[in-house]
């Protein structure tokens, strides 16, 4: 959930609004944030504990001060998303390194560092310094992934540019497939064709993901040619968050978008299993 206003924060306490801006003003808790038009904004997760500890003590000075005892909450989105408007690095790890104490790796990045980071404005300066931020994560995150534990390589495509919500989606999904055993390299989608074919022969990729949405469709098809003409097996294609317009029949399969899923299909079909529940593929010229 993103930032509230006064009156829905009020609501959420069963206060009048007037009563919650003099609780700020008395106790300096709640501490709004204010927006680009000076309009108060709130967290709902320091909201909601103080309305646990109001319910708790009945009692406002007693409620702030437990609330604040309690700290700010369970690792979320909107926690992430504080630390990050205030440029906090530190914070920011903080939340990250509690959500792995009660999540996996990969949950930790798509239900708390991706919907955290999306939630920030638009072109803003906190959205920059984020993308920054969740982009060495992700990459520390990588270096210390256990090592390949399987034969099967994917290679991924990324065409997106930097500060692209794609580009992170793409760093999530390597992160998934390192993790769960595959060679995964990523390589930009701009590179010529024929200077691909060392890594492509390093990794021989059962699998191509195309991602990111700033390279033609005739740049795309020269790679997947590529990829599959340096493998005798077949080379299974995919297109991740939209990489391909939808034009026309083709034989590649548009995933999921949420990296988890996108990962475990791309599993599936390495192992030649079909999921349960399979969608009817989509077809898009590739």
């Amino acid at each position: 959930m993103g930032a509230i206003r006064t009156n829905a924060a009020a609501a959420m306490l069963g206060v009048s609004p007037s009563t919650l801006r003099s609780w700020e003003r008395r106790f300096g808790y709640p501490e709004p944030r204010r927006s680009a038009g000076g309009h108060r904004q709130f967290d709902p997760a320091e909201i909601e504990a103080l309305r646990a500890a109001f319910h708790e003590t009945q009692n406002v000075s007693s409620a702030i001060a437990l609330a604040r005892d309690r700290g700010a909450g369970p690792a979320s989105p909107s926690r992430l998303r504080g630390a990050l408007q205030r440029f906090d690095e530190d914070e920011a790890d903080r939340v990250l390194e509690e959500s792995l104490a009660v999540r996996s790796v990969e949950r930790s990045v798509e239900e708390v560092l991706l919907p955290g980071v999306a939630a920030l404005d638009s072109g803003s300066a906190e959205e920059a310094f984020a993308w920054r931020w969740a982009t060495g994560w992700l990459a520390a995150a990588k270096r210390v992934a256990p090592p390949a534990t399987r034969e099967a390589g994917v290679v991924l495509f990324d065409s997106s540019a930097a500060g692209d919500a794609d580009g992170l989606h793409a760093q999530a999904l390597e992160l998934a497939l390192r993790r769960r055993g595959l060679r995964t390299l990523t390589l930009a989608a701009t590179l010529e064709p024929a200077r691909l074919a060392r890594a492509l022969h390093a990794v021989a990729p059962r699998a191509v993901v195309l991602t990111g949405r700033h390279a033609s469709l005739d740049a795309l098809g020269r790679l997947v040619y590529a990829a599959r003409r340096e493998r005798e097996a077949p080379v299974a294609v995919f297109d991740f968050r939209g990489a391909l317009p939808e034009t026309g029949a083709s034989t590649v399969e548009r995933l999921a978008g949420r990296p988890l899923a996108a990962a475990e299909r791309i599993v599936a079909a390495i192992d030649g299993r079909a999921l349960e529940g399979r969608r009817t593929l989509r077809a898009v010229h590739g």
